[in-house]
């Protein structure tokens, strides 16, 4: 467990007491930058029968040709045993698989080794998950944000929201009626997260403060870090004259990515993308560059005769739109770090201040899953199952 820092200020995992593991896909085919990649993989692994289906498909200590599962909540799929599936591919759904790296994954709990369906149940509009990165402050944030199933291997993941809906958050009971008294104004849900990855330490403490002036500025900026790592609504985009463009066309499969920090430009092969400001090249989570990671992604070759070697054959268009977006996400990004430092909070709403107005230790009914079942959800072989 981090260790608290000396102002007492409270953890994450007390003010957000419902966690979740991190899903374990198992296999990297299902997961993919396209979703026509995924149908053609899963076509593919359709074709094949025998060993060769059990070859391609990559079985697992939890998943094999014979797994018996049944449905992932809100998903329409087969239930019988992949060894004689017949039928098209599952809709992909679109899930964040790295940092600041949104895919697309076939939603079948027969490909998943540990699908977390807990999470699935709670996935609507609505939702926000907040995900631990377990990094030191030079490897980037320890928190991360998004309205997408999370998929990365990464920390504990906690929703905002315990059931669909938007609704019964994932906060301490009590806590929204304590900042309300304290501060002289209500926060919303999302403030509270919000505040939370404006000012979350390293050690996963959250500085809670009565200062109204800087809560709202905390809030303000937490808004904004939110609104950019969601990426829903309007899209992000920098002032004019700082705005990337494509000043030289991409190659058709583009294999090696440079930049220039003079030119501010930013190379695949011959192809040109500027300007490229250097707080968005230089932006590492975990030690990496988030846009080598992403690159490297869609364009490191995979084990010729795998399912993960089915993928467009040319650079798609839209994914040009998408670097263009995370180049600006990432440099906008960068931008907020001088605000997040400004807010080094002391803790005056300290862990001992919430445990004398009996609002922690959290109760234990806060830390497990709500009962939010309120259709059948079709077991293996399409039976019910029984929750």
């Amino acid at each position: 467990m981090p260790s608290v820092t000396h102002d007492d200020a409270p953890l994450l995992a007390d003010l957000m007491p419902w966690s979740v593991a991190p899903l374990r896909p198992g296999r990297a085919w299902p997961t993919a930058p396209d979703p026509a990649s995924l149908k053609a993989r899963w076509d593919a692994l359709l074709k094949a029968e025998g060993p060769d289906r059990e070859v391609l498909f990559e079985p697992t200590r939890s998943r094999t040709l014979q797994s018996a599962v049944g449905q992932l909540p809100g998903q329409s799929t087969g239930t019988e045993r992949l060894a004689r599936a017949e039928g098209p591919c599952a809709e992909p759904v679109q899930v964040l698989a790295a940092p600041f790296d949104e895919q697309w994954l076939i939603p079948d709990h027969r490909l998943i080794d540990a699908a977390r369906p807990e999470l699935w149940r709670v996935a609507d509009e609505h939702q926000v998950f907040a995900v631990e990165t377990g990094v030191e402050p030079a490897d980037g944030i320890p928190l991360l944000a998004t309205s997408l199933l999370p998929t990365l291997r990464a920390g504990r993941i906690r929703p905002l929201y315990r059931r669909p809906g938007g609704t019964e958050p994932n906060l301490t009971p009590g806590l929204l009626d304590h900042l309300a008294a304290r501060l002289d104004t209500r926060p919303t849900p999302p403030d509270v997260l919000a505040w939370i990855l404006a000012t979350i330490r390293p050690d996963l403490t959250v500085p809670l403060t009565e200062d109204r002036e800087l809560w709202s500025r905390g809030v303000e900026s937490g808004h904004r870090i939110l609104w950019l790592m969601r990426r829903d609504g309007a899209r992000p985009k920098l002032p004019g004259g700082r705005r990337p463009y494509v000043r030289a066309p991409l190659p058709a499969r583009p294999l090696t990515l440079h930049y220039d920090r003079d030119e501010e430009a930013l190379h695949l092969d011959e192809g040109r993308i500027s300007p490229v400001p250097p707080e968005a090249w230089d932006y590492e989570q975990s030690g990496v560059r988030v846009l080598e990671t992403w690159f490297a992604t869609r364009t490191d070759p995979a084990e010729p005769g795998t399912l993960a070697a089915i993928r467009p054959p040319t650079w798609p268009q839209p994914r040009t739109s998408e670097l263009l977006e995370l180049i600006t996400v990432l440099a906008l990004l960068a931008e907020l770090r001088p605000q997040r430092d400004a807010l080094k909070a002391t803790s005056t709403i300290t862990a001992t201040d919430l445990r004398r107005a009996d609002i922690l230790p959290a109760p234990d009914s806060s830390r497990r899953p709500a009962s939010v079942l309120d259709h059948h959800e079709e077991g293996p072989e399409g039976q019910f199952a029984l929750l």
